[in-house]
């Protein structure tokens, strides 16, 4: 696992070609990268959140109770688990289209690989910082597009433009995947599942 994410950073087209000449299972892969990597936000935000906090201006730091952190970090590590295997089943879904055919599990270790630098990105989470989390995200996130489009040609063994308008359609339904967790977040606020902080 670490050998790829390493690749990935280092040299991603050749390391795109390395992770689709390997039978990977969707267990296997959940077990040894996906479920290690995802917890990395999860827990820089628990302890960002509850042991350093975040201030607006020159205001004294907000933090969330430990309760309602713990409540929030399962349910967003629960969001990202799942998000992992939507988007793999849809690139999958999607690669009938380019006439690729890899199968459900190559897609999934796809996606899951192709996230990695979201999840790294998510150390920032343990200094709640405005500016350091803008930072941070917009490189993660910009990263994240790059190894998507260097990554679908390669993997999928198509030409670059397919892959560039395969790699926009996976784009642009992740920024769906993404406006559906914030509005399901909205929702779960309005039922009383939200952060409450500390006095």
């Amino acid at each position: 696992m670490i050998h790829h994410v390493w690749g990935l950073f280092a040299h991603p087209d050749q390391e795109w070609q390395e992770i689709r000449g390997e039978e990977e299972s969707i267990s296997h892969m959940y077990l040894t990268h996906v479920l290690i990597l995802a917890a990395i936000p999860a827990i820089s935000a628990y302890i960002g959140t509850t042991q350093v906090g975040w201030s607006i201006g020159g205001r004294a730091p907000v933090m969330l109770t430990e309760a309602s952190a713990l409540q929030l970090t399962f349910m967003t590590y629960l969001a990202m688990l799942a998000g992992v295997a939507l988007m793999g089943a849809f690139i999958h879904w999607m690669s009938r289209t380019y006439h690729a055919s890899p199968s459900l599990s190559q897609c999934i270790v796809f996606s899951a690989y192709n996230a990695t630098p979201l999840f790294v990105g998510g150390l920032a989470a343990l200094y709640p910082h405005l500016w350091l989390a803008m930072l941070v995200g917009t490189a993660a996130i910009s990263y994240t597009v790059y190894l998507l489009y260097v990554g679908i040609p390669s993997f999928m063994n198509i030409p670059q433009d397919e892959g560039f308008m395969f790699s926009s359609s996976v784009l642009a339904v992740g920024l769906v995947l993404l406006v559906a967790m914030i509005a399901s977040s909205i929702l779960l606020w309005e039922l009383g599942i939200g952060p409450v902080y500390t006095s």
